[in-house]
């Protein structure tokens, strides 16, 4: 369970889109009730709902985890994980740092967490500025609440800075491979491969 996280312009989405499209990862897609940005797609990017729905969602217990974020709410399906962890397959999550922390509480175990950082907050600011995407205002707002999320890197397991995107990606790919050559992920096979040898041994 892949935690990627950021302060909003710094690149998380991109870099985890690339590495769920060279890999078999099942990308988490999160429920929110902010408006959909130009080109963004319902389904995929996010499951766009009204505040209603989302308040039933949570009032039914059906998110692993959710936050507030910039005045929206944002939330990941718990039957997204359970049915990924069912499946034996690795899940994507592009979540923030609330997020994350509740992914880290209740899967301590299966969970990884990777935080990507801007190379600087003038790199930031020019990127939110670039993307056009929101008013002058809601950036101002981004821009104060990345310190704040700042704050919170140190609940992360790896730092990454993305400075070029195609070197970032390279050590996130790296941090994914290594991941699961970890001794607990790989346990099950090591104590197999123990009993097999063990009964070879007996053999007359």
């Amino acid at each position: 369970m892949l935690v990627i996280s950021s302060p909003s312009g710094a690149g998380k989405t991109t870099l985890a889109r690339r590495l769920a499209g060279e890999f078999d990862l099942r990308f988490s897609v999160s429920y929110t009730t902010r408006q959909p940005r130009k080109d963004e797609v319902h389904g995929k990017d996010y499951h766009f709902v009204s505040r209603a729905r989302f308040a039933e969602m949570v009032e039914g217990h059906e998110f692993a985890e959710w936050a507030v974020v910039h005045g929206n709410q944002y939330g990941t399906s718990i039957a997204t994980v359970n049915t990924s962890l069912a499946d034996g397959v690795d899940c994507l999550f592009d979540i923030d740092y609330q997020g994350g922390r509740q992914i880290r509480q209740q899967w301590p175990a299966q969970s990884v967490l990777c935080f990507i950082l801007p190379p600087s907050m003038k790199e930031l600011a020019r990127r939110l500025r670039q993307r056009a995407t929101d008013a002058n205002d809601v950036i101002e707002r981004r821009l104060a609440m990345a310190h704040e999320e700042l704050t919170h890197y140190g609940e992360y397991d790896y730092l990454v800075v993305n400075d070029n995107l195609d070197q970032a990606y390279a050590k996130l790919r790296a941090i994914y491979v290594a991941a699961g050559c970890t001794r607990v992920r790989n346990d099950g096979l090591a104590q197999a491969l123990l009993r097999e040898a063990a009964a070879a041994d007996h053999k007359p």
